[in-house]
């Protein structure tokens, strides 16, 4: 067995634009609440906590594989790509 971790990793004017995009799609916007715009404002304490999770957790048997996933596209494509690999590994 084997655990693959994943952080998927959006920038912060990706993440406004999700939050407006969401807010503007009446079959999405019941997924925005007041806890979301006030969170965003610590930002940065968020990205320290970030930090220090992923180096508090990440392993040699179980590193974390951060995704940059401005794209959904491409941190789709990466999360499988990731699998497949470990996958592989696996099997040899």
């Amino acid at each position: 067995g084997g655990l693959i971790k994943f952080w998927l990793e959006v920038s912060r004017e990706e993440q406004y634009r999700r939050f407006i995009a969401r807010q503007n799609d009446v079959l999405k916007e019941w997924k925005m609440t007041e806890e979301d715009w006030r969170n965003r404002e610590k930002w940065k304490e968020y990205e320290n906590a970030v930090d220090e999770m992923l180096a508090r957790t990440s392993t040699s048997i179980a590193p974390w594989t951060v995704i940059e996933s401005d794209d959904k596209y491409y941190a789709r494509l990466k999360a499988i790509q990731t699998v497949i690999s470990y996958g592989s590994e696996a099997l040899e």
